[in-house]
């Protein structure tokens, strides 16, 4: 009997992705860095970093902005509040575990389904741990990097099968952290290190893997942020957090969330038309060192 050769799955998902998709920039693009008529998701967006960076793409006209976070904003989360009512209409709340990847891909299809397409996920939902290295527990690990490397891993791979299915040219951004490079000497904290510099790295692999289908893939590490992590550790003890901050040269102060905004922006934008595998550091302080 001769032999059948029957197609590659992989391969056909290539073919496909060719016949649609260009990786040359749009010939009637306007060159300005906008998010005009785009729909983004940000995991974690209901505060802090992801709500900063929300609210400076819909600064940045972006159309609809999706928070996938895993509880509903509740009545005393005054910023959520303002940002919505500021831009009536736009901002809209997903529940979601970015450590399941069903529950990921149910917030994209709803999205889909809401507004007939997606330009952009933000993996930026994480969380960190700061405490000398040999006190961590096994649960303690498995939960950072359950969270922030198998959450962005999700993530990613959920939205770009759905750039691929739609014929998006879509772009992901994932936040990491300046910590990826080198040590925290502020609040120690080696497991966390780890899981950023295990996002910084899908960054880079993944940008090269889904260049073929026009994904571009690229990574935000800030410094110190303005969050309620960081004002703990000032509240904690201003004086010592002023010494260090004065000891790492720099800007001496937080970043507030939306300073972080403008990265993305242009990530997200079709401006960077050319740009991917690539990490922007926002850190005034945590560069200098």
């Amino acid at each position: 009997m001769a032999e059948t050769n029957q197609p590659n799955g992989d391969a056909t998902v290539q073919q496909q992705a060719a016949s649609y998709l260009s990786t040359e920039p749009p010939s009637n693009h306007h060159w300005r860095i906008t998010l005009e008529d785009k729909v983004i998701a940000i995991t974690g967006a209901n505060r802090g970093i992801g709500l900063g960076i929300a609210e400076v793409c819909l600064a940045n006209s972006a159309s609809h902005i999706y928070s996938l976070d895993l509880f509903e904003p509740t009545p005393d989360n005054v910023e959520f509040a303002a940002v919505s009512k500021k831009y009536p209409g736009r901002v809209h709340y997903i529940s979601c575990d970015v450590t399941s990847p069903a529950s990921i891909d149910t917030a994209i299809e709803t999205i889909i389904s809401e507004q007939g397409r997606i330009d952009g996920m933000v993996a930026n939902a994480g969380m960190t741990k700061h405490q000398p290295a040999l006190d961590f527990s096994q649960a303690q690990l498995d939960q950072l990097f359950s969270l922030n490397v198998h959450g962005a891993y999700h993530c990613a791979t959920s939205a770009a099968r759905a750039f691929i299915r739609l014929g998006c040219k879509g772009s992901i951004v994932f936040t990491s952290s300046m910590t990826s490079y080198r040590p925290n000497r502020a609040a120690p904290s080696a497991p966390y290190s780890a899981t950023k510099a295990a996002v910084r790295n899908l960054t880079h692999t993944f940008a090269m893997e889904w260049a073929k289908y026009g994904i571009r893939v690229n990574c935000v590490s800030p410094g110190f942020v303005r969050t309620q992590m960081t004002t703990y550790y000032v509240e904690k003890d201003p004086e010592e957090w002023n010494r260090k901050m004065q000891y790492y040269g720099g800007m001496p102060r937080l970043a507030e969330p939306r300073e972080l905004g403008g990265a993305y922006v242009y990530l997200l934008s079709d401006g960077s038309s050319y740009t991917t595998g690539i990490d922007i550091p926002i850190a005034g302080i945590v560069g200098a060192w």
